[in-house]
């Protein structure tokens, strides 16, 4: 067992141990937020035939070579093609035949001219310039070609890839299982919220934090009763969550007091425990352990230290057993709008938001950082402060964990 170790060696520790769960099969609608499990191969090519780019006449580019505005063109109009009907006839020689955006090009023309460039007089067209061929004409395969891969395994599936997929007929999309992800809330002063308050007791927020994160992330959290500061009862509910799910996380317990027993209740299953602390602030208190080839994070049971160490650990072992091929978090440098004052003696994860002001990005810090979880609603950054660090200036560079959607805060100018 490794002890104190740096977030980087706890990640690296943590993904060794973990790999893709189960592939499946699901409908378009339901692929949205889901990992592709295979490469995307497209059927045909999109789009499958030479088509019109706007509303126009289909003509002949060498028709069109001598045309000027003292010489034009004048070419017999033989046929209307609309959207969704295809060409009878063919552009010969001086002819040309009215065409709507998104119709099939009729065979023998190269290039459509828009309806605004042409002068229209009794059943035949004007043409004032030259055209080059293929001007005004979207080529087969202009979007995607046979055979050429539309996505990667490995890749979260959003809203535009699935009209891609859509325009190409596929209806099932090969992805890989949600990850389930069991949380166990341990402490004896815990109440659920909907339980009348008593004095000496808390309400579990943590249930619903790591849960609601669990679904920000694409997993299906798996919860279990709470229970009691008590080794058996911790260690039975520890067996239940291995049944059911393929990642389980517990909060609280995890320090050395009297009635932190996590240890002992990993002792008593059999689980082997990779390491015991990380060293950070806040989150240095988290176990991670192995049994039945399946990962156990034991975080500690202040909501704030729990967020951090489960966005910094325990979502990468998500993100790697959901299939992505990139598990780590993103990091964004930016300038901070206010200093911290505080010296850093350890490495220090601040919560921030990313902000606007005056057009210019900057990273503003939480007003209240610790123990406050009220400071953190905003907030999509952890600012990654190293050991040893003096406080921290305003206009200074700083780099940053992203743990939420940069979007929301992109439209704000203060």
């Amino acid at each position: 067992m490794k002890i104190n170790v740096s977030l980087e060696e706890a990640q690296e520790l943590v993904l060794s141990m973990v790999n893709p769960v189960g592939e499946t099969v699901v409908s378009l609608p339901a692929a949205l937020g889901r990992v592709i499990s295979r490469d995307l191969i497209a059927p045909f090519s999109e789009p499958s035939f030479d088509k019109s780019a706007f509303d126009g006449y289909a003509v002949r580019a060498g028709d069109t070579r001598s045309a000027s505005s003292a010489s034009p063109v004048v070419l017999q109009v033989i046929e209307e093609v609309s959207a969704g009907s295809v060409p009878v006839k063919k552009v010969v020689p001086g002819c040309a035949i009215r065409i709507m955006t998104g119709a099939p090009l009729p065979e023998g023309a190269d290039a459509v001219v828009p309806f605004e460039d042409v002068e229209e007089a009794l059943g035949s067209i004007v043409i004032r310039r030259p055209l080059a061929a293929g001007s005004g004409v979207i080529p087969t395969g202009n979007d995607v070609l046979e055979g050429e891969v539309i996505a990667r395994r490995g890749r979260r599936v959003n809203a535009l890839l699935i009209g891609v997929l859509a325009s190409l007929g596929i209806t099932r999309v090969p992805v890989y299982d949600q990850v389930r992800v069991a949380i166990i809330n341990t402490g004896s002063e815990l109440l659920d919220p909907s339980e009348k308050r008593q004095l000496g007791k808390i309400y579990v927020s943590n249930r619903y934090l790591l849960e609601a994160r669990c679904r920000e992330v694409g997993a299906e959290p798996v919860y279990l009763e709470g229970v009691p500061d008590e080794k058996g009862a911790i260690a039975g509910s520890l067996k239940k969550a291995l049944e059911k799910a393929d990642l389980v996380i517990t909060t609280g317990g995890t320090s050395a007091g009297r009635y932190d027993v996590i240890k002992e209740a990993l002792s008593i299953i059999g689980a082997q425990i990779l390491f015991s602390r990380v060293a950070i602030k806040p989150g240095k208190s988290v176990i991670a352990s192995h049994k039945d080839e399946k990962i156990i994070l034991s975080l500690a049971g202040n909501p704030t230290a729990a967020m951090v160490t489960f966005d910094l650990v325990a979502v990468p072992a998500i993100k790697r057993m959901s299939g992505l091929e990139d598990p780590l978090l993103p990091v964004v440098t930016g300038i901070l709008a206010g200093g911290f004052p505080s010296t850093s003696p350890r490495r220090r994860l601040l919560m921030a938001r990313w902000k606007r002001q005056n057009g210019l990005g900057l990273i503003e810090l939480a007003g209240k950082q610790g123990n406050v979880l009220k400071s953190s609603i905003d907030c999509n950054l952890l600012v990654d402060v190293p050991a040893g660090s003096p406080p921290l200036a305003a206009g200074q560079s700083v780099a940053a964990f992203v743990v939420g959607n940069l979007n929301d805060s992109l439209s704000e100018d203060e």
